[in-house]
């Protein structure tokens, strides 16, 4: 019998990659490991393109504590945090005019609201309106709860607020001595007042 058969020299085995690699990193940095250091860890701030070199047990122990604002105050964490929406490159106020800055939020509620569109306001009409504004009709749940509240169709936002403010002072269990007839009335103005409410109209 022969000590390789001829079929010895055909088989082909994969090698490891990952053996490659650990046969040329550098020892681990970690003080007396003896493994290779595969695996690069960042040295810390004002040092960004520096890294230790570990091994895989070490540099998962070293991230747990690795803390890359460790020593700086909190107002500096912040102004680096605010930098960073930038890419760290400075910025400028839009327009030609230095001292103008745009407002912070365009719209003060959700644009899915009835009440921003409600309060949508064209004045210089550059999308071209003929006339005086067009009043808003009333649909008919909105004209009934107006209606419950003792107001029109032209009543405004502040004067259907100071209209349900009065009704659920004069109309509340606690300031009528708890008429019940006084409490349907009650019950219908919060009901007015939320479709209201839900309308954008107040």
């Amino acid at each position: 019998m022969k000590p390789y058969p001829k079929y010895f020299d055909k088989i082909r085995v994969r090698p490891d990659p990952e053996a490659e690699v650990k046969s040329h990193a550098p020892l681990c940095q970690w003080d007396g490991c003896k493994q290779p250091g595969t695996h690069k860890a960042p040295v810390g701030r004002m040092r960004e393109g520096e890294y230790f070199r570990f091994c895989f047990d070490h540099v998962r122990e070293y991230n747990k504590g690795f803390n890359y604002f460790s020593g700086l105050a909190d107002g500096d964490i912040a102004r680096f945090q605010k930098e960073a929406l930038t890419g760290h490159r400075p910025t400028w106020t839009m327009g030609s005019n230095g001292s103008a800055r745009s407002a912070p939020d365009f719209a003060q509620q959700r644009s899915g609201r009835a009440g921003y569109y409600s309060r949508m306001r064209d004045p210089h009409n550059p999308f071209g309106a003929q006339g005086a504004p067009r009043q808003r009709k009333a649909k008919p749940l909105e004209a009934k709860a107006l209606e419950t509240l003792g107001l029109d169709s032209r009543a405004t936002g502040s004067d259907i607020k100071a209209r349900y403010k009065e009704l659920v002072k004069r109309h509340h269990p606690d300031a009528n001595g708890g008429d019940r007839g006084s409490e349907d009335r009650f019950r219908d103005v919060l009901q007015a007042y939320r479709v209201l409410k839900q309308a954008g109209l107040c």
